[in-house]
């Protein structure tokens, strides 16, 4: 009886407050950000710790947070809001199924090849969709983004073992290959051990990156410490320092699928241990896909598919 009267009182309204207060860390920034009266806020919220029963926020010296009941309240409201945001979603698209937004995040050499792919495909045949990107280059900021449904799903490199909450499907296999400049003196030779290149200047992702693991292991497979050099996820830079001729750059083998024409690059002749690299999806599990999600995901598994033919 107590639960169903709670529910009869909550506003979407007054949620909406708790969470702007949260997210701007005091009622007054929330007040002028939403363009009403502090009063009108510091009541809402009050009226709203009368409704559940319990104080929802704490004031410390750093602005207004919530506490476990907050905390609580804030996620279920998440929830709600999103589902809320995914039916007037389909309903748009049922009313217009050329109209629509999908959100997701995804990691910086995607970026540069695959994703792009995506995007160009399905725009031609629903130009007035919207497309909101998000790179995340760390793995709990990824979840954490799901987990907040900020985002409906991740592509990107495939955990071994997902979280219990979480679902993936595998795309493609990504493997990691070694490249120079086209005019690096490297570039002519046929063969070279990778223990020829070690002591070479190196641009590569940061070993504590998602892919980190996966370039440790192949260097340690063979006996051999992994450079330092540049640590860097921006495939601006890899293509800028692989430029100047004289640096040796690890990079994923979708760039030279998706994106040959944009990397004057040259493929050096070593073979690295077979380290599996997948990209893939993940997703919430128990969480409905919005219609132009689906139609997003549909568009890149086809061109997963396709691309398996390709070199690189």
């Amino acid at each position: 009886m107590v639960r169903d009267q709670v529910l009869r009182r909550l506003k979407l309204s007054d949620l909406r407050l708790l969470r702007a207060v949260v997210d701007f860390g005091g009622m007054a920034k929330a007040a002028s950000q939403l363009n009403i009266t502090q009063p009108a806020v510091s009541k809402a919220i009050t009226a709203l710790e009368k409704t559940v029963g319990v104080r929802l926020v704490d004031r410390t010296p750093h602005g207004i947070v919530p506490n476990i009941y907050g905390e609580a309240l804030l996620k279920g409201a998440a929830a709600v809001f999103d589902d809320l945001d995914q039916s007037i979603n389909q309903i748009e698209f049922l009313n217009d199924p050329t109209v629509g937004d999908v959100r997701f995040a995804t990691i910086e050499h995607l970026t540069a090849g695959f994703l792009p792919a995506v995007i160009s495909r399905l725009s031609k045949s629903y130009p007035r969709l919207n497309f909101h990107v998000d790179e995340l280059s760390v793995r709990a900021l990824q979840y954490r983004a799901l987990r907040e449904r900020n985002v409906e799903f991740v592509v990107t490199r495939l955990p071994q073992v997902p979280d219990p909450d979480m679902n993936i499907e595998v795309l493609f296999d990504d493997p990691i290959f070694v490249a120079v400049g086209a005019n690096s003196p490297w570039a002519k030779r046929r063969r070279i051990q990778l223990a020829e290149l070690i002591n070479e200047p190196w641009c590569h992702p940061p070993y504590t990156a998602i892919v980190g693991p996966v370039l440790l292991e192949a260097f340690r497979a063979q006996g051999l410490e992994p450079p330092q050099g540049v640590s860097c996820l921006n495939m601006q830079m890899h293509k800028a320092l692989l430029a100047t001729g004289r640096y040796v750059a690890t990079l994923p083998s979708s760039l030279l699928r998706f994106s040959p024409e944009e990397l004057s690059l040259t493929r050096l002749p070593i073979e690295l241990p077979q380290v599996s690299a997948p990209v893939g999806i993940i997703s919430l599990k128990n969480r409905t896909m919005s219609p132009v999600a689906t139609l997003f995901l549909q568009c890149a598994r086809q061109i997963a598919k396709q691309s398996k033919g390709l070199g690189g």
